[in-house]
């Protein structure tokens, strides 16, 4: 079968590779990939600049059909369309896996950087990890369930949204238009999406095409004003910071209110990052860093989904054949990408 392989350690290092289809074991079973999402995790491996343990496949984002199972499964069965948790290798016995943080345990190794990921034919995954997916979830959304459920972990498990609350999203990228949804699912009264000059043909575009009114090029319009002026001075009862940049998460605090909460969603590129430390203290603000996701929120994403509270599949601007990854590639490294997804 054909797989998109990062070769060894270095930048660059990716190419598609004719490799043996996997055995499922105990308790595993054998999924025909529909769909992998690329993420900003697979673009960072590219890069050298995530941890990964070469050769490996690329891919954590996917939507399977089960094609085989295992011995002792009991969970899924042949025809189950499914999306997984990237949890694998999860040791199940230390003090984050003993307290339902799976997602954070040591030991953990995801498909797609720590193990043989979806960006190919077939890929083995432990039956406790799958969630099946309704007839009304398409194959795209459902290849993006899982940055989804980043969005849904982070905005209302983490952060904690709820009705009537005044939130802004730096960063329009994937999980930024995800968590914006989100945010409007739960009952907020405004959504503030912000971004820059390379944002505005494609990402401000598509957040306005989703139904937000309140979309901000900052480098024409000052946010923190904007913010100020639709709160009545008081600022933003969250604000969920997806950009990864050092400008995004500076500003994060002028624009939450007292006693409001800071969502950190975005990874930095580099340590360490400038923060205003004294102003968020006499803001007395909550930080919530995020990272991965939760089982609940798994099952969320895919309700939130299926109802049409969250329309994953919008943010999906590229489908192609995995044959095309290096186009796909790019696109995404252009900003003429939002969400791409790759078939095999």
């Amino acid at each position: 079968m054909l797989a998109l392989v990062k070769t060894q350690k270095g930048v660059g290092h990716l190419e598609l590779r004719d490799v043996p289809v996997p055995t499922p074991g105990d308790g595993e079973v054998l999924l025909k990939i529909l769909g992998a999402g690329v993420c900003g995790t697979d673009i960072h491996v590219r890069d050298d600049s995530f941890p990964y343990w070469p050769p490996v496949i690329l891919g954590h984002e996917f939507v399977g059909e089960v094609v085989q199972a295992g011995k002792g499964v009991s969970l899924a069965a042949v025809g189950d369309r499914v999306v997984g948790e990237p949890h694998t290798r999860a040791c199940g016995h230390c003090p984050m896996c003993r307290t339902g943080n799976i997602q954070i345990c040591p030991s953990k190794r995801s498909p797609g950087w720590g193990i043989d990921g979806a960006m190919t034919e077939y890929l083995v995954m432990p039956q406790h990890l799958l969630h099946r997916l309704p007839d009304s979830v398409s194959n795209l959304a459902g290849a993006v369930i899982e940055p989804t459920a980043n969005a849904v972990h982070d905005v209302l498990e983490r952060a904690g949204v709820v009705g009537g609350d005044f939130v802004v999203v730096i960063g329009p990228g994937p999980i930024g238009l995800l968590a914006a949804m989100t945010a409007r699912a739960a009952g907020a009264r405004e959504v503030v999406i912000l971004g820059t000059s390379a944002d505005e043909a494609v990402r401000l575009s598509k957040a306005r095409e989703l139904g937000f009114t309140q979309v901000v090029n900052v480098q024409k319009t000052d946010a923190a004003a904007l913010v100020a002026d639709l709160t009545g001075g008081v600022g933003a009862d969250l604000v969920v910071e997806c950009s990864g940049s050092a400008g995004g998460v500076a500003s994060s605090v002028a624009l939450a209110r007292k006693r409001g909460r800071i969502c950190v969603i975005g990874l930095v590129a580099a340590d360490p990052v400038p923060f205003p430390y004294k102003a968020a203290s006499f803001k007395v603000l909550d930080v919530h860093f995020c990272l991965s996701t939760s089982y609940t929120s798994w099952n969320r994403a895919i309700d939130m989904v299926a109802a049409g509270l969250i329309d994953a599949e919008a943010i999906v601007t590229h489908a192609r054949p995995l044959t095309e990854w290096e186009a796909v590639f790019e696109a995404i490294d252009r900003q003429q990408a939002i969400k791409a997804v790759l078939i095999p």
